[in-house]
């Protein structure tokens, strides 16, 4: 755990978002905040919004209005670079890897490392890719073949390693188990929990309701571009999740939660 993360702090707040394709608003006046340490699984039908809003975070769309907050600061957001200077990657289903290239290559891929002759510094990159794996899989070791050799679970340890080399706070991860078997879907949650102990906030994007219950501190959900609302996990049941997805609906007499109901271990 690292003991300078202030857990108490927001680590990012979404304050009334809204963004409109023509005529259809995709997101409609959306708050969310995320804490360090914290998973917020963001839930909804496709075509919800949910999927946009976190574009707009990870610098993909431009936001119509609203405003981003970092660490209380208010963070200006227009490209992909960036969100990547204010400390937010984002974990792609597809993954986003260069699969005739290893796991190395896609570690630096377009931010490699250079000698202070502006060569590739590969010895450098090696060894500092192996240190990264190795933090998040002692198991992995067959860094050097082409992805698309290594498995899926493999994969996404080049994939979180990559975001977390780069000193990212703040994971956007969007279906991170989605085609896994159970080993390496359970691979991908030890990771998540590791990344929450250091202290990095994820938003959770997911259609698999036992990796929501497993892995998230708090469910937020949209339906037709408007937040139905953020519940502590602990406090709600799937059917509960399922009626605010599929009908908008609120469960009765549960209070909606804006931070974590007991701080993030």
């Amino acid at each position: 755990m690292n003991p300078q993360v202030d857990r108490n702090r927001c680590l990012v707040e979404l304050r009334n978002i809204r963004k409109a394709f023509g005529g259809v608003h995709a997101v409609d006046d959306v708050s969310l905040n995320l804490y360090p340490g914290e998973v917020v699984a963001v839930l909804g039908h496709n075509g919800a919004g949910k999927s946009t809003l976190m574009k707009m975070l990870a610098g993909a769309y431009p936001i119509d209005s609203g405003e981003v907050r970092i660490n209380g600061e208010r963070a200006h957001i227009r490209t992909p670079s960036d969100a990547q200077r204010a400390g937010i990657e984002s974990i792609y289903q597809t993954l986003a890897l260069a699969d005739n290239l290893d796991s190395v290559a896609n570690l630096f891929l377009g931010r490699e490392l250079l000698t202070r002759w502006r060569t590739l510094d590969d010895h450098r990159m090696d060894a500092e890719a192996r240190k990264v794996f190795q933090r998040l899989n002692k198991n992995f070791t067959n860094v050097r073949i082409p992805v698309r050799r290594l498995s899926g679970g493999q994969r996404q340890v080049v994939a979180i390693s990559r975001a977390i080399y780069f000193n990212a706070k703040i994971l956007i991860m969007d279906e991170p188990t989605a085609a896994l078997g159970p080993e390496e879907t359970a691979m991908v949650g030890n990771l998540i929990q590791q990344l929450k102990a250091e202290g990095v906030g994820i938003f959770l994007i997911s259609h698999d309701m036992h990796d929501v219950f497993a892995l998230s501190d708090r469910v937020s959900v949209m339906k037709n571009g408007k937040l139905v609302g953020t519940y502590s996990t602990q406090d709600v049941t799937e059917d509960e999740v399922l009626g605010m997805i599929i009908l908008g609906k609120q469960p009765p007499g549960k209070a909606q939660a804006e931070r974590p109901a007991t701080p993030a271990r």
